[in-house]
């Protein structure tokens, strides 16, 4: 029997998550994690939040959410998770969790339902293979998953597939030769590629603006004002690429928004040069592992590769029309 969400369900659904979830890598849920990550998230919604019971037992949990405001918001919401039992991950029943978070998504005026790495619903996971490795956010639907194959039957279209991908810096990193000839090359065009300076650096907000992505404006943004380091590719003290900001999470792990370079500068080899000091810096600050995620068609998963990251785990963004 399919349920809307109510707290009572709360302690069911967290043993269910650590059982099930670890299925796809999920990193466990405590009371306090599930509370942060879900129920006290600002775009949880209870009536887009569903529970299966068999009898008086939960079974099944499937979240969803959607907002205005978030990318993509006014016409998208957002599938999170849906989990079945074992003994009961069955087709029916996982269909039947995906059509009510998409009746939801309806009835607020949305046009398709998506697994998108936009999703404000963060589900930590862990790094196959590694000492409990984890990286902060799903960038999608696990390939392979019982979502993944449940959305594939109703229709949903994969739109990419995303590649996560690993490297641990205890072992070292050096920034190459080729990298350094390449910055030798780019000097003689005025280009230079260093931690940002706001007393010497300038343009940062315009640069940010052109690249065009509202979490790297935030991020980046707020890293500016606080002081948080950030790798800069500046030609003549001009912001014209970014990589960063630099931060050692609690975990251990590298965190940083992304890369990019202001499409006037692109071919002089700013994208590598920043990406590998940005390793450095990492690495400069005791750093143990990075991970990072990017389209399986996207020219950066080479950059990635030659500085020593694998692909440890494949995620698919997909998309449902609703009304179909």
């Amino acid at each position: 029997m399919l349920q809307t969400w109510n707290d009572r369900y709360t302690a069911e659904v967290i043993a269910l998550w650590n059982l099930v979830a670890a299925r796809d890598g999920y990193k466990e849920m405590t009371a306090e994690s599930f509370a942060a990550i879900l129920t006290e998230n600002p775009y949880f919604d209870p009536l887009c939040t569903f529970v299966w019971l068999e009898g008086d037992r939960v079974v099944g949990f499937a979240c969803g959410c959607s907002g205005n405001d978030l990318p993509l918001g006014d016409v998208a919401g957002y599938i999170t998770c849906v989990l079945l039992a074992n003994e009961y991950a069955d087709e029916s029943k996982a269909e039947a969790l995906v059509r009510a978070m998409e009746a939801r998504f309806a009835e607020l005026g949305k046009k398709h339902a998506d697994t998108l790495f936009f999703n404000p619903m963060q589900l930590p996971w862990y790094v196959p293979g590694t000492p409990g490795h984890e990286h902060n956010n799903a960038p999608g639907v696990p390939a392979g998953s019982l979502l993944h194959e449940t959305l594939k039957r109703l229709g949903y279209i994969e739109r990419a597939v995303q590649c996560a991908m690993y490297l641990p810096l205890s072992g070292g990193f050096e920034v190459p030769e080729s990298i350094l000839a390449k910055e030798e090359t780019a000097a003689k065009a005025g280009y230079r590629v260093e931690m940002l300076d706001a007393t010497k650096h300038t343009g940062v907000e315009e640069m940010l603006e052109v690249l065009g992505n509202p979490l790297w404006r935030a991020e980046i943004g707020k890293s500016l004002a606080d002081g948080t380091p950030v790798v800069i590719a500046a030609q003549h003290g001009r912001a014209v690429g970014f990589a960063g900001p630099v931060v050692r999470q609690e975990n251990g792990r590298g965190y940083f928004a992304g890369i990019g370079v202001h499409p006037e500068h692109e071919g002089h080899g700013l994208g590598s040069s920043l990406f590998f000091r940005l390793c450095e810096a990492f690495q400069e600050i005791g750093t143990d592992y990075m991970s990072l995620y990017t389209g399986s068609n996207n020219p950066a998963l080479r950059i990635y590769e030659r500085a020593g990251f694998r692909t440890a785990k494949t995620f698919a963004t997909m998309r449902g029309e609703l009304g179909r």
